[in-house]
Parts: C-alpha cells; sequence; structure tokens
C-alpha cells in the first residue's frame, strides 16, 4: 500500500534536532516548499545530542519520532547528524508504512559521490556522529577513490547553542580545523546541522579556497521529490502556519527562530519524556 492511500498531502512535515542547529533544515525545507506546514521539535532539554550514548540519542529519538507522528506528519526529517548516525535503523522500523523518513547524511553521501573532482575530503562532526564513522563507510562504499578524514569537534555546537563571541569562536574553529586530519582536503562536510550558522568562520580559516557540503543545499529538493514521488506535495495554497516545539523553553531558542523565520514563532514547551 502507498503511502498516499495512508496519508492526506495537507499533513505536516514533522523536524527534530537537539537544539538550533535543525532550524537550518527547517529553513531549508521552508523555502524550498513555502506551502507546507513544518512542525519542529528542538530538544532543548538534551542537548547536545553529540556527547550522549546511543541508548540515550535512539531513547530521544524514537520519543520524539512518536510525538511527531501524533501530529500526523507524512514526513519526518532526522535534522540531526547525531541521531541520524546512531538511531537511523530503529526510526525507520519505528515509521515503517507510517509517514516518509530523511535524514540529513545521505543527501551529502549522495552529492559528493556525483562530484568526481572530489579526491581528499574532511568531516567534522560531533563525538557520536564521527564515532559512527557513518560518513566513511557510506562514502567508501561507493566511491574508493575518496579518501575520508574525520575529526571530532565537540564544542562547536555549544558555542554556537551559547552565543559565544564570534571572535573566540574563530579562535575555536581555527583550532580544530588546524589539525593534522584535515590538512590537504579538497573539500569539507559540515557533519553537524548546527555549523551551517558559523560558515563564514570555517571559509575565514581557509580563505574561501575549500567546497563546503552543507546539507541544507540538499534537504529541500530531496523533500520535494520525495512527497512528489508518494502524491503527498502540496503544489498550491496558502502558507501553513508552522508549530515549534521544545523540550524546555529558553529565550535564546526564541531569538535564534527570528534568524530563519522573521514572522513571529510561538514556541510551545512540550515534555514528551516523563
Amino acid at each position: 500500500m502507498r503511502l498516499k492511500e495512508l496519508l492526506n498531502p495537507n499533513r505536516p512535515i514533522g523536524i527534530f534536532d537537539s537544539g538550533v542547529g535543525g532550524l537550518t533544515v527547517a529553513h531549508a525545507i521552508s523555502k524550498s516548499l513555502p506551502n507546507e506546514k513544518i512542525i519542529y521539535f528542538g530538544d532543548t532539554q538534551h542537548l547536545p545530542y553529540g556527547n550522549k550514548s546511543p541508548n540515550k540519542i535512539i531513547y530521544y529519538s524514537e520519543k520524539i519520532t512518536h510525538f511527531l507522528l501524533t501530529k500526523g506528519c507524512k514526513a519526518i526529517v532526522i535534522a540531526c547528524n547525531s541521531a541520524s548516525s546512531t538511531a537511523l535503523k530503529q526510526l525507520t522500523d519505528q515509521t515503517d508504512k507510517k509517514c516518509i523518513l530523511i535524514n540529513v547524511i545521505d543527501p551529502l553521501i549522495n552529492a559528493i559521490i556525483d562530484n568526481p573532482s572530489i579526491k581528499r575530503i574532511g568531516v567534522i562532526g560531533t563525538r557520536a556522529t564521527i564515532s559512527a564513522n557513518t560518513y566513511e563507510k557510506k562514502i567508501k562504499a561507493k566511491r574508493q577513490d575518496i579518501s575520508v578524514s574525520s575529526l571530532a569537534t565537540p564544542l562547536l555546537a555549544s558555542l554556537i547553542e551559547e552565543d559565544a563571541d564570534e571572535s573566540y569562536q574563530q579562535k575555536v574553529v581555527d583550532a580544530y580545523l588546524s589539525n593534522e586530519k584535515l590538512k590537504n582536503i579538497d573539500a569539507l562536510i559540515l557533519g553537524c546541522t548546527h555549523y551551517p550558522l558559523i560558515t563564514q568562520l570555517i571559509l575565514n580559516y581557509y580563505n574561501n579556497k575549500i567546497i563546503l557540503f552543507n546539507v541544507s543545499k540538499y534537504i529541500g529538493p530531496l523533500m520535494k521529490e520525495k512527497l512528489k514521488k508518494e502524491n503527498l506535495l502540496i503544489e498550491n495554497g496558502k502558507i501553513n502556519k508552522h508549530d515549534f516545539y521544545v523540550s524546555d523553553y529558553t529565550t535564546n531558542f526564541q531569538e535564534k527562530t527570528k534568524l530563519f523565520f522573521p514572522s513571529a514563532i510561538i514556541l510551545k514547551e512540550e515534555n514528551i519524556f516523563s
């Protein structure tokens, strides 16, 4: 049975992350699909996921996915690399025949393997993402000629969440990127959805002479393609009001939403873990 027979195109798209990083994904999807309603869940109570155990990441992800399914989502985006690399199998089983499920790793893998000029690529991400080694495994499965060097950059997500001073952020970014593992790379994967928020700091280090792979560039068109395939795409109609939930309300997160959604977003605190 096709999803079209189970779902209504007017149902929303669910997106979740541990914090503000997923807003980069939500923004990209809303730009590509302006008529679609988004339900976003930021697990601010447990951020960042990158320093949590695999069992905890899976537990949090399953709880949020259940919440989004109860909201009738026709598609769910795991807008977190740590969750995408750790909990994908469990969430695939949980959402089977219930909705479309998209992670933020595969769109980047597809873009990389389609680019013949890439021979040596770096990956920066949280400890959980780098420990899972998902990027290297998936790239090597399709392109043996690409050398992959991965580096855990655990401080970056927290610095972004906390709005640390930009000059201090630049020093931390420079310290990470100067690591021997990332020397002589052709391109760099931003393996955390928070990192697009510091794109300029990364480009500063490389004097703008680096190819950056950022999932925000690919996630919107991919979502459109998936919805169209299942006849679940809203082609026309009024722009729907989005719903944004967090597990722990913070004024910082409220302010961050304005960077991506200038019209007023009212955050709702929802304790789904008790």
